[in-house]
């Protein structure tokens, strides 16, 4: 066998390996999506549920913030509609991926980056974004707010 087509058959080979990763990393991850939310419904009982602040917090400023829930940014509101419950979403855009902001007086979430707007269970108001907000499954445990994981 000649040099030449040794090299050939190297890099027909070394294309062939990678070909299996190049069409994973192609693929989307459902875990780590930015609209990837918790369902309430699913898994309740078992579901486990981290602390984003206290009920005080959330009476004094209308919503609370967590920067990095499993990564994500995450946004906590009572519900406009019936003030009993919380709505809890991924914060981050699905259009160009910066924080969305609550705007209590208006009732929607606000990205600042190109103004799309989101309704408080996350849909989409209005454009540029794609898709609406992931959402998680919150509640009050005493006098603290918890977000399902």
């Amino acid at each position: 066998m000649k040099r030449r087509e040794f090299m050939q058959w190297m890099g027909v080979g070394m294309v062939a390996s990678s070909l299996p990763v190049a069409i994973a990393a192609c693929q989307s991850d459902p875990g780590s999506s930015t609209n990837q939310g918790v369902d309430p419904a699913a898994g309740a009982g078992t579901q486990e549920f981290v602390m984003v602040g206290t009920v005080a917090d959330l009476e004094a400023t209308g919503s609370l913030t967590n920067r990095s829930l499993q990564g994500n940014p995450v946004v906590v509101i009572r519900d406009p509609a019936n003030s009993e419950q919380l709505r809890a979403v991924n914060a981050r855009c699905t259009h160009s991926g910066c924080t969305v902001a609550w705007q209590g007086d208006r009732n929607r979430f606000i990205c600042p980056c190109h103004g799309a707007q989101y309704a408080p269970d996350g849909t989409v108001i209005s454009g540029p974004a794609p898709q609406a907000l992931g959402t998680y499954a919150a509640k009050i445990d005493r006098d603290q707010v918890l977000v399902g994981l």
